[in-house]
């Protein structure tokens, strides 16, 4: 990377090639990008990175179309150095502010000037991604022994967390006069695919074979926008992340390297359609329909050989995931003029909310606040449930779940499979378990390339299903987000966790390793880059 940015200053100090020599600045005179770039894939992909080296943006186009309608609420933040440049929310592609062609990628700029790179600007395809890997060194030591800290499952190693690429074509929001449309396909690879599985596509991977590298799709979905009525109304429609949440599971949209726990134990992904309205500048509102949480359409109405009939699944057949049914998600969102405040109210995939795969009923809001432009906060609470979650606590009910009486038996999911509840009673075959959490960022712009974010989370797991241990957690971390140029950061941070009534750390559940510790400390760092 330093060879990188010393070429780039060698190359712009040679005066001798003309007015747009090989090495003039796009950055004072846009015309001299191509100059600059050269004619062939690979100078123009190497090229590209060199010139952006130490910048916070790309070179300006003079001629690009407006970003935003004029009369939008502003836009709260940058990237860099933040992860994001509206306050984030999910299920749709960001209303009124969104270009086509609009992600800056050097694998676009190399293919510019071929063949397959025009007919993809032509149609305004984007090919892009990045490739993410880390490290941390724990207190913890056994293999898995991080959890229910994420997403450094292993301590004391380095990993690749994920390698990611994104075919995708984005909708015009900013536009009022035509109908417009979208899609996504994001395949990804590496660690992280355990925090973004579907049970029933490609799941065996966690679910029967506890692999610790794997692949997914977490997005695959179209995109129809509708600016004639009110603001616009976008209907996304296929499997696309859960709303709404200050993190994601993909790298580039975080803080920091690793998540809150209140993240690492929601829902992930949903699979159905989702409407998202823009009632006016300031008020959005939102009404979906999927399949539950994490799990496939073909899971619904699909049934299972009981061999252990009892009370909570008393027939000679069982749902494969009971928590595949038809759900609702509703949100409503509302952004101050200035762009300073939002506040953001949803229940996500809402049904009967019987014990499931990950059938989670959730209920939260997030919230943001610009103080000015060095400081933010961000904030996120939910209460969440399942009914009818078998009770670990119970002899009975777990002789039924050793003896296959559930979906979710050792027989079906030997590896990661739902918790059960450490219910208040043992005389009950099943209970409901619930959680609560809050957590909160506080990010400090130190440059126009340097982020600071520190976080503070209480979580609490009030009958153990989430975490596998019945307690509540303090968590706390500072992190370091540098970015070296628009496509290349590393993010060093620190984080202290103790679970607050019983011992939660340094086990496996996976190898029938028992928790042997009440808190963890982990110095961690990765580093994202960008093509």
């Amino acid at each position: 990377m330093a060879a990188v940015g010393l070429s780039n200053v060698a190359q712009a100090a040679d005066p001798a090639k003309g007015p747009c020599p090989y090495g003039g600045d796009p950055y004072k005179n846009y015309n001299c990008l191509d100059a600059y770039l050269g004619s062939d894939f690979f100078s123009r992909f190497i090229n590209y990175y060199r010139l952006e080296w130490g910048h916070d943006a790309a070179p300006a186009d003079p001629k690009a179309p407006p970003s935003r309608r004029a009369d939008w609420p502003g836009t709260p933040q940058t990237i860099p150095p933040y992860p994001f440049t509206e306050w984030p929310y999910g299920g749709s592609t960001a209303l009124g502010v969104t270009r086509p062609s609009s992600v800056d990628s050097p694998l676009m700029v190399a293919l510019g000037n071929t063949a397959a790179g025009s007919w993809m600007n032509d149609n305004h395809i984007q090919v892009y991604g990045w490739v993410n890997a880390g490290g941390n060194l724990s207190s913890n030591t056994v293999r898995g022994g991080n959890v229910p800290a994420a997403y450094d499952y292993n301590p004391n190693t380095v990993q690749l967390d994920q390698a990611v690429l994104y075919i995708e074509r984005l909708p015009d929001t900013v536009q009022k006069d035509h109908i417009d449309w979208g899609f996504r396909l994001a395949p990804i690879y590496g660690e992280n695919y355990r925090y973004t599985t579907a049970f029933g596509l490609w799941s065996n991977q966690l679910l029967n074979q506890n692999k610790n590298y794997g692949y997914d799709m977490p997005m695959a979905y179209g995109e129809v926008f509708i600016p004639q009525i009110a603001e616009g109304l976008l209907l996304r429609f296929g499997r696309y992340i859960s709303i709404p949440d200050i993190e994601a599971q993909l790298a580039p949209n975080n803080y920091m390297y690793t998540h809150s726990m209140t993240y690492t134990f929601d829902n992930y992904t949903n699979t159905g359609i989702q409407a998202t309205l823009a009632a006016n500048k300031n008020w959005m509102f939102q009404l979906g329909v999927s399949v539950g949480s994490d799990t496939m359409p073909w899971n619904y109405k699909a049934t299972i050989a009981n061999p252990a009939p009892n009370p909570l699944f008393p027939g000679a057949t069982m749902p494969k995931d009971p928590g595949a049914v038809p759900s609702v998600t509703a949100g409503v969102r509302w952004t101050s003029d200035s762009g300073n405040d939002s506040i953001y109210v949803v229940g996500d995939a809402l049904n009967s909310g019987t014990w499931g795969y990950n059938n989670l009923q959730w209920y939260g809001l997030t919230a943001y606040h610009k103080f000015n432009d060095q400081w933010h906060i961000s904030f996120e609470t939910y209460n969440l449930h399942q009914n009818n979650v078998l009770n670990a606590n119970n002899p009975a009910a777990v002789a039924a779940f050793a003896a296959g009486g559930t979906p979710f038996s050792p027989q079906y999911l030997p590896f990661n499979a739902p918790g059960l509840a450490f219910c208040n009673s043992t005389t009950v075959f099943s209970c409901t378990a619930s959680v609560q959490t809050y957590v909160a960022y506080l990010s400090y712009k130190a440059s126009a390339l340097d982020n600071i974010s520190y976080r503070v989370e209480y979580y609490d797991d009030k009958q153990g299903q989430r975490t596998g241990t019945k307690t509540a957690y303090f968590e706390t971390g500072i992190g370091w987000q540098h970015w070296f140029s628009p496509q290349i950061e590393i993010r060093p941070e620190v984080t202290y966790y103790r679970s607050l009534n019983a011992n939660a750390f340094n086990g496996n559940a996976n190898l029938g390793i028992p928790a042997s510790k009440n808190f963890a400390l982990v110095g961690a760092a990765d580093i994202i880059i960008h093509f």
